[in-house]
């Protein structure tokens, strides 16, 4: 199987945290069947071009038995909506040259993820020139989350996403989509039943298992400065769909509750904003870590006592699954879920958590309080739980089987 995946955002190979097609496409390599990216050189958190990119539009790199080729994208990304739309749009147009002129050979299917959205764009053009089904993926409801945010207002553009949406759908041999609640928003776009796929975010267990045997937690608690602490860990980025700002209101209302102590590791658009905030708040509860590697993140995680997945409070947000909800449970540590919707529904069903309503500060610290007031026993029995939950419906490893037989689906169809 030859696989030609468009994927704006895919990691690199040292960046910190791990993506789902980051670990999807090396176990699609490591099967035996070929993987081209075409991918960004900027990626959402970060701060600009590495300096191998500067003045460059096109990089072929190679990620084990992946090959990627890096494209062109503005350094406007992290400056306005506008210098966001530039960068998306750039890299729709050095992808589409990428496509058509970098990358060699036959390929069996196209397979793009968004968002953005315009990545479709390139996936349509490249599905057309080189005769190849394309397969769309929805990470992200979009233009609706950019919209509950306030990211996106202006009537034009909101119109013709709303539009291309449509379209790309509709020019797509199939669809995939990350949660029930995807799937069910699709189908009331009008998307037919049979050409939604439901492959959703997945656990890694075979890095989480490898990182942690043998792992010291105590000795790890020690030298971060957790002994006698409650540590409540937030992994992933800091942007304004995030919301981390309650996380800083809640810790105000714990401040007469010295055990409890909330971690922040990632980066993103609000993490400057977060720090001067605690700093100027004097909040001593609250610490922030600059991003890890997803190795070193799986040590975090299984050195707190729980694990959180926090968005913004938007009706949109109640259609997804949180990725790091799924690293949480792969290390054993139970959740403190600040995300209503399917999400709830996972920790619930799972019996691995605890709910807390986004956006209430108080609610956010009476749930860290309850984490508190939890025998080490019962801690213990949640993340147990989660685990095998996940181990049930969640592997990575059976899941990128899964779509692999949907991807030859498509090829075959033609």
């Amino acid at each position: 199987m030859k696989i030609l995946l468009l994927h704006q955002y895919f990691l690199e190979e040292d960046d910190p945290g791990g993506s789902r097609f980051n670990e999807m496409a090396k176990a699609w390599a490591d099967a035996g069947h070929q993987v081209t990216v075409l991918a960004g050189m900027v990626h959402y958190a970060g701060s600009g071009k590495r300096p191998e990119y500067k003045g460059r539009w096109f990089v072929r790199k190679q990620h084990g038995s992946v090959e990627v080729w890096r494209c062109h994208v503005s350094e406007s990304y992290n400056k306005s909506f506008l210098g966001r739309l530039w960068a998306y749009f750039a890299f729709v147009f050095s992808s589409i040259y990428a496509g058509l002129f970098k990358v060699k050979g036959r390929y069996d299917v196209v397979l793009a993820t968004s968002p953005p959205l315009f990545i479709g764009i390139t996936a349509y053009v490249l599905g057309r020139a080189r005769r190849l089904p394309v397969v769309f993926e929805v990470r992200d409801l979009w233009p609706e989350s950019a919209i509950d945010t306030g990211v996106l207002t202006n009537p034009w553009i909101i119109r013709l996403s709303y539009w291309f949406e449509a379209f790309i759908y509709r020019k797509s041999r199939l669809v995939n989509v990350l949660t029930p609640a995807f799937r069910e928003k699709l189908i009331e776009k009008g998307v037919p039943q049979e050409k939604i796929l439901f492959i959703p975010n997945a656990a890694d267990f075979s890095l989480s298992d490898e990182v942690l045997a043998g792992f010291n937690r105590p000795a790890f608690r020690q030298k971060m400065g957790w002994e006698g602490k409650m540590v409540v860990t937030y992994v992933g980025a800091h942007g304004v769909a995030n919301h981390l700002i309650q996380v800083l209101d809640a810790a105000e209302l714990l401040r007469d509750t010295p055990a409890a102590h909330l971690v922040l590791v990632g980066s993103g658009m609000q993490k400057p904003m977060l720090m001067a905030e605690a700093e100027k708040r004097g909040l001593r509860n609250v610490q922030f870590i600059e991003p890890v590697p997803k190795r070193e993140v799986f040590r975090y995680i299984a050195a707190s006592d729980f694990g959180a997945s926090i968005l913004k409070k938007v009706d949109t947000f109640k259609t997804i699954y949180s990725n790091k909800t799924f690293d949480y449970m792969s290390c054993r540590r139970p959740v403190l879920m600040a995300i209503d919707g399917v999400s709830r529904q996972l920790v619930e069903e799972a019996g691995c958590g605890l709910y807390v309503e986004p956006e209430n500060p108080a609610d956010f610290a009476a749930g860290v309080k309850q984490c508190l007031d939890m025998s080490e026993a019962e801690r213990q029995r949640m993340g147990e739980a989660g685990y095998v939950y996940a181990r049930t419906h969640f592997d990575r490893q059976k899941l990128a089987e899964q779509y692999l037989e949907q991807l030859k689906r498509a090829a075959h169809s033609i």
